[in-house]
């Protein structure tokens, strides 16, 4: 079998294919986590009001902060996976191609962010994410609270489980502003 030379810019076109398709799973890892957010909650709150048992709600923070992380963090590096493409995968290609000023590689990473809405649906999702993974267990919280049948270690619990929201919610904020 003859030996092929593999050139630098076949190697930065692997690259550029394994990173999106790292990104394109992510994606439908981070999407579909909002699916199973809906479906916990909607789980959590039958089984807690068929049994009448309010502390069943406490199931829903620790979730919800788990859940959230993961679709923050998977978020996260979809976005820093586009930001490589743009920044420093496409401008070696770009060099490579023996181009300069005015050709863009990988345009569809940079156009696609021009959008003139492009600050309302990031702000609408950042509200979504809220939501889902900071307002329900908060409201779950409160319920619980509201029955006023907690033992000490309950609420305690309750507590502790309100901080690591409210932490979640600050990331999501942060994270939010950032992008």
């Amino acid at each position: 079998m003859p030996e092929q030379d593999v050139t630098v810019g076949q190697l930065l076109l692997a690259e550029y294919e394994s990173v999106k398709s790292e990104q394109r799973a992510r994606i439908g890892f981070r999407d579909n986590l909002l699916y199973v957010t809906l479906a916990v909650v909607a789980a959590v709150i039958a089984a807690a009001a068929q049994a009448k048992q309010p502390s069943m709600l406490l199931a829903l923070p620790p979730v919800c902060v788990v859940l959230g992380w993961t679709y923050l963090v998977n978020d996260e590096k979809i976005s820093a996976i586009g930001l490589y493409v743009r920044d420093d995968l496409g401008p070696r290609l770009a060099e490579l191609a023996g181009r300069s000023g005015g050709f863009a590689t990988f345009g569809w990473e940079a156009y696609h962010r021009t959008d003139s809405r492009r600050r309302s649906r990031k702000a609408v999702q950042t509200v979504i994410d809220l939501t889902a993974f900071c307002v329900v267990p908060l409201a779950a919280l409160v319920v619980f609270w509201a029955n006023g049948d907690a033992g000490g270690l309950l609420l305690g619990l309750s507590v502790l489980e309100a901080l690591a929201v409210a932490g979640l919610a600050a990331q999501v904020v942060w994270y939010a502003k950032a992008a």
